[in-house]
């Protein structure tokens, strides 16, 4: 039975027995506590956790999954993967163990003509928790499983809980028999690897206390309604339906893994080492493109990170399969993957054109960073073993990632090849240097200090905020909700900063790219309250951040809010920007250049886009000309709410990536850009002015971001600039028009001038070399020059010099020069050994590791001349000398 046929008939099977059918949520959680959706259950969290209240009493869904935590493990087992779809029925005190467990033994064991997967009752087993007397008796009296195929596990294995305080319960599992060929009998209980898990039933009745992770907690009491959640694993299921030995060699994983062997020219089955690396490229492929669909982008942190890691982790792979270094793989395993899945995911087919940029763009970066990483990963580790050390250093493993954009995992494994550990400490404590300013910078802004889970009780108690902004300026309100501290509050005060919930709202609350209204809410009589920020926390949730400007704010209040219209008009001219240079950059580059973000600020944009390469002057000129010619013909912007697959047909954009609900606001200008969009906007282009183009840069791997000043500010800035353009023309003494030919003039010049010196200074050092050669003092059986070199030489320079000097003392006996310079206030240190000394056991490469360390720093090289460097100039002496009793003692 093909994976798509199963996931289908678990939908139908679970729809005619009253469950609503669900889509499966983005892979990008919702959930502020989790990066990426890692279970099935976790869309419908807030309402196992009371948050929100559901729209259905029972749902089904196919929800996609990624889990990172194993992913070492991947290839290596048969069931560990990073991408995965966990089948589930879930009920919302409607119904409990005694339907949900009938329910899953139909399903599992009605052959397959009838609907059912057809799986053979006498190769089941089940587990209970150790005092589920009820559900065992279920199994046992109401489904007919005999006694002996009923096992009682512990905690660990049949508890569930999210290892917080909340609800918990306990679980029981359907388990498929092998065969006597995967192990020894006995069930589940005897040995997990014949006996395979494929259908998690919990029963979610309790609620958890404070303690431990999996077990060793409290139970407080149970639950006010009883839930139903249960994980079936379709990959899991998909190979035992079909028979294969894992997940790998089922149809949709296994058409990616047979074509990568084909493309590598290895075969599948033949060496255990090639089979691990091809499930690894046929598990992250299928993940990237699952994520890459969902609107990630490969980057260094969050999801982007997960991305970037799993796609690099691939080229590697590949091309230690092949063999070769400048074969691109992906496109077409992409395209492989994307056929795979899209009898599941159809969308797949009208994003492939993004997925594939994105990839693509991935690939080659990584291909140009993993030949010149190579080569740093192998001076360090030639370092490391010179040394007669075992550990790859972990300031050398972040310099991998930091500049080559190396994954950790990476280097760990390149480490291992070369039988090296890496010193992950360090690596770590540098990686959280790096994050920790920008990680509280973003939590302040986004959450302020408050706890998530004091947001949701807000939530919970206040319900969703009416938000009246798209017609509202003002408005009379009550306060629901006040945080200080991090604390909910009754009252705040003069002075105090605060935050505030309110029943109905005219300010926007930052999202889509558009930052956040500022205004007041003044209490009638008793204070005022400047609103700086409005952020949503939660769905529905509108928290307004602030300072008691004067008299205090009290739960329960009613106060009159007001935004700052003239901020809101100069974002709005903004956002209606952002949609125009949309426009006009995907009539310039075509579909593919697809939003991958937003910045909307009073009278500045930035937007950035999909893309390979960079736009150009030229090009960048006519989009900003296009731009500006539409919103001169003052077109009206109409915005109007639509169901989404209305919106969609009519043929409106959506973001990349974004969440939307069934119904969606669609924001037209005409035929010339339709999108849907949440934000505000102006009621006509012409109330933009103008749009200035301020530039072009890349912001990532296959992400180009433009940025734009609107409406007065653009004037501004063109006023600035027509000023300095007079400025030079009066300094230059040429007229405006003839400005660039008289700078790029200037320019030529002053860089000829500049190689000039520079030659004359190169040669003023050489000339030294006589001289120095002359100095060279007797070390034992070797002629050794350790000198500083000539004020002002740099690195090549210093190395032009050393081989010099060397030349000049011959053949004859073994030399060793050693010479040091300061470019740039960092210490570099140059050593040669001619042939007779490094027969004489004397190599360039051991030296200058004694001078860099001396140096505080660190160097390698070749037995005849090796380069290091450090951090304090103040012991070149002592490095040098190093250097002489090194040689003196050989």
């Amino acid at each position: 039975m093909e994976t798509a046929e199963i996931a289908r008939r678990f939908l139908s099977f679970f729809e005619k027995n009253g469950h609503t059918v669900v889509p499966s949520a983005s892979l990008i959680a919702e959930d502020p506590t989790l990066l990426l959706v890692p279970a099935g259950m976790v869309p419908f969290k807030p309402y196992f956790l009371g948050q929100r209240t559901p729209p259905y009493t029972t749902a089904t869904s196919v929800q996609k999954c990624i889990r990172t935590k194993d992913i070492e493990e991947v290839g290596k087992t048969s069931r560990h993967a990073t991408f995965f779809q966990m089948l589930g029925n879930f009920s919302f005190g409607d119904y409990f163990k005694e339907r949900a467990i009938p329910l899953a033994w139909e399903l599992v064991t009605t052959p397959v003509e009838d609907g059912g997967f057809g799986i053979d009752p006498e190769r089941l087993w089940v587990t209970v928790y150790l005092d589920d007397d009820e559900a065992e008796a279920i199994w046992r009296d109401t489904v007919g499983v005999r006694p002996e195929r009923i096992q009682r596990m512990g905690m660990e294995e049949n508890y569930w809980s999210m290892g917080v305080p909340g609800p918990c319960g306990p679980c029981s599992e359907i388990f498929y028999d092998r065969g006597p060929e995967y192990g020894v009998e006995g069930g589940p209980a005897a040995d997990d690897n014949r006996y395979i898990e494929i259908w998690n039933l919990v029963f979610m009745q309790y609620e958890r206390g404070e303690g431990g992770d999996k077990t060793g907690f409290p139970i407080l009491g149970e639950l006010p309604k009883k839930n139903i959640d249960t994980g079936l694993g379709l990959e899991r299921l998909a190979a035992v339906l079909q028979g294969v030995d894992n997940i790998y060699e089922t149809d949709i994983i296994g058409r990616v893994l047979h074509r990568a062997a084909e493309l590598t020219g290895t075969r599948y089955g033949e060496s255990h080492d090639d089979d691990v690396k091809l499930r690894v490229v046929a598990d992250h492929v299928r993940s990237a493109v699952m994520l890459v669909g969902d609107g990630v982008k490969p980057g260094n942190e969050k999801a982007g990170y997960v991305l970037r890691r799993i796609l690099r982790r691939s080229v590697r792979n590949l091309r230690l399969l092949s063999g070769e270094s400048d074969t691109l793989f992906l496109h077409e395993l992409t395209d492989v993957s994307i056929d795979a899945m899209k009898d599941i995911y159809p969308d797949l087919l009208d994003k492939a054109e993004v997925i594939h940029g994105v990839i693509d763009t991935e690939e080659r970066n990584f291909a140009d960073t993993l030949r010149a990483g190579t080569a740093l990963f192998g001076r360090a580790a030639e370092r490391t073993r010179a040394a007669g050390g075992g550990v790859f250093s972990g300031a050398d493993a972040f310099q991998l990632h930091d500049t080559y954009g190396f994954p950790i995992d990476l280097t760990l494994e390149m480490a291992a090849e070369q039988g090296l550990s890496v010193d992950e400490g360090q690596f770590r404590e540098l990686m959280q240097r790096q994050r920790d300013t920008a990680k509280a910078d973003a939590r302040a802004k986004k959450l302020g200090n408050a706890d998530i889970s004091l947001y949701a009780r807000l939530h919970e108690n206040a319900g969703d905020t009416d938000f009246l902004g798209y017609t509202e300026s003002e408005t009379d309100a009550r306060v629901r909700g006040i945080v200080v501290d991090g604390e909910g509050a009754p009252v705040a005060r003069a002075g105090q900063k605060v935050e505030i919930v309110l029943d109905r709202t005219p300010f926007y609350a930052e999202s889509g790219g558009q930052l956040a209204d500022r205004g007041t809410l003044t209490v009638d009589g008793r204070g005022v309250v400047d609103v700086e920020d409005v952020q949503k926390p939660l769905p529905g949730l509108f928290v307004h951040r602030g300072t008691v400007r004067s008299g205090e704010v009290v739960l329960d209040d009613s106060v009159h809010a007001v935004i700052d219209t003239g901020r809101r008009h100069a974002i709005e001219r903004s956002h209606s920007a952002t949609h125009l240079i949309h426009s006009a950059l995907r009539n310039a580059l075509g579909p593919s250049a697809g939003q991958a973000g937003s910045e909307n600020r009073p009278g500045h944009l930035r937007f950035d886009f999909t893309a390979d390469n960079a736009l150009g002057d030229e090009r960048l000129a006519s989009v900003e000309e296009e731009v500006n010619h539409v919103l001169s013909g003052d077109i009206d912007v109409q915005t109007e709410e639509r169901s989404l697959e209305e919106a969609l047909s009519m043929g409106a954009l959506a973001m990349f990536g974004e969440k939307y609900g069934d119904r969606v606001r669609v924001v037209e200008m005409s035929d010339y850009s339709v999108e849907l969009c949440g934000g505000t906007h102006v009621a006509s282009t012409g109330k933009l002015g103008i749009v200035k183009l301020l530039g072009e840069s890349s912001v990532g791997s296959g992400v180009r971001r433009v940025e734009a000043a609107v409406g007065v500010d653009a004037f501004r800035r063109l006023t600035k600039e027509s000023a300095l353009v007079g400025q030079l023309s009066e300094q230059l003494k040429t007229p405006r028009e003839e400005l660039p030919e008289r700078i790029d003039a200037m320019v030529s010049r002053l860089r000829a001038a500049e190689k000039e010196i520079e030659r004359l200074r190169a040669a003023q050092v050489l000339q030294a070399a006589g001289s120095i050669a002359d100095g060279a003092r007797r070390h034992g059986s070797a002629l050794v020059v350790a000198a500083p070199a000539p004020v002002g030489a740099g690195a090549d320079d210093l190395r032009k010099l050393v081989l010099d000097v060397r030349g000049r003392l011959g053949e004859d006996e073994p030399v060793v020069v050693a010479m040091t310079s300061v470019p740039k206030d960092r210490p570099v240190v140059v050593i040669a050994a001619n042939k007779a000394a490094q027969k004489a056991g004397i190599k360039a490469g051991e030296l200058v590791g004694i001078a860099a360390r001396a140096l505080g720093g660190g160097g390698g090289g070749k037995p005849d001349i090796a380069q290091g460097g450090g951090s304090d100039p103040g012991r070149i002496d002592e490095a040098l000398r190093a250097v002489e009793a090194h040689v003196a003692a050989v």
